[in-house]
């Protein structure tokens, strides 16, 4: 019986493309809609609209295969090509993933997942127990396991094209990471006052996820001046600015303005970014990296204490300032009151339901 298990658009070079057909562990490429008397011809439109163009004809061959059209009425035997897998499918599906155009932090995790195979396997064949059991002995960190598992299983889908069988998922499960502290800061002013004199756009970074309640990896290093009201007063982040994916407006404390104020030249234009001053942002780790070299020298920080514990601290002061959680709600940029009390509860305020906030709500 004929078994169809997938099929998909490939890039094959700069400006073309095909779908990827795999039926009985055989691979088809078509390049055009004539093997199911279509008259599409995705390779014919402008390079920009081709990629498109076959995403609309993989779906007239999925209808065409659940009517019961097969790649054997048109293709025969002789022209369809058993796959085997080689030593270099890891290398082929990675390269085939790295051409299609993913954000620079998925290609960096393809990479440090090939690297790591290729030192394992040693150039043998990869199966889905061979890496499964790569993956139990390594000496990771829970969270670093779920992040390869996470990955290579999105890449068996390609590794698949090139012969590979099975899943990790048959060997392996994704286990729960307990969540990671970010403990509070027993003196923030005196923190702030040290990272000042380390470094003033780490100094702001803080600054921001402290008193505005930004997340610093994200909505503070993407900021651009069009995010900020023209007296400093309020930040306006969009829904695709920020984890929540809901438009927020934060109030700008008065201490936190001659700061901002700092950063921003008469040259400066609505598009540049706060930090660097043009249209490109600093890199995802710039803060990070700051940090973590920040700690190195510092004798405040304590473990478990990081950038986040930042934007954790100013949420424990707004909500025992005020008493109200749906205010933390707005300002954290939460999408539920359910999520503010898990995160209070989490940074260990007393312990609260939902039915006891209806006082606050009022």
């Amino acid at each position: 019986m004929f078994s169809f298990q997938s099929i998909k658009v490939v890039k094959v070079s700069e400006e073309r493309y095909c779908l990827s057909l795999i039926w009985n562990n055989c691979r088809f490429r078509f390049y055009n809609g004539n093997p199911i008397a279509s008259v599409s011809k995705p390779q014919t439109l402008p390079p920009a609209e081709r990629a498109i163009g076959f995403e609309y004809l993989a779906v007239e061959y999925k209808i065409a295969i659940d009517k019961g059209w097969t790649p054997s009425d048109y293709w025969t035997e002789e022209k369809s090509k058993e796959i085997k897998p080689s030593r270099s499918m890891l290398e082929d599906a990675v390269q085939q993933k790295l051409s299609l155009g993913y954000s620079r932090h998925y290609n960096k995790q393809l990479k440090w997942i090939i690297s790591i195979l290729k030192r394992e396997l040693k150039g043998t064949v990869p199966t889905a127990k061979r890496v499964a059991d790569i993956l139990d002995n390594s000496h990771w960190s829970l969270a670093t396991k779920n992040n390869f598992r996470r990955h290579y299983i999105a890449l068996e889908k390609t590794l698949c094209l090139y012969g590979y069988k099975g899943s990790i998922k048959s060997f392996t499960s994704n286990r729960r990471c307990p969540a990671k502290l970010h403990k509070p800061f027993r003196d923030v002013q005196a923190v702030l006052t040290s990272v000042q004199e380390y470094n003033r756009a780490l100094h702001l970074c803080c600054l921001l996820s402290y008193g505005c309640l930004l997340r610093p990896h994200r909505e503070i290093r993407l900021l651009t001046w069009r995010d900020i009201s023209e007296d400093f007063s309020q930040i306006s982040l969009a829904g695709n600015q920020n984890k929540g994916k809901r438009n927020r407006i934060v109030p700008v404390g008065e201490y936190i303005k001659p700061y901002l104020k700092a950063f921003k030249s008469p040259l400066s234009t609505n598009e540049d970014n706060v930090f660097t001053g043009k249209k490109e942002p600093y890199n995802p780790d710039y803060f990070k990296t700051l940090w973590t070299r920040y700690k190195k020298k510092s004798k405040l920080i304590e473990k478990d204490q990081t950038l986040y514990s930042f934007r954790h601290t100013g949420a424990i002061q707004v909500y025992e300032k005020t008493g109200s959680l749906t205010k933390l709600q707005q300002v954290m940029g939460h999408s539920s009151l359910q999520v503010s009390l898990t995160y209070l509860r989490g940074l260990e305020v007393r312990q609260l339901d939902v039915v006891d906030m209806s006082i606050f709500t009022k």
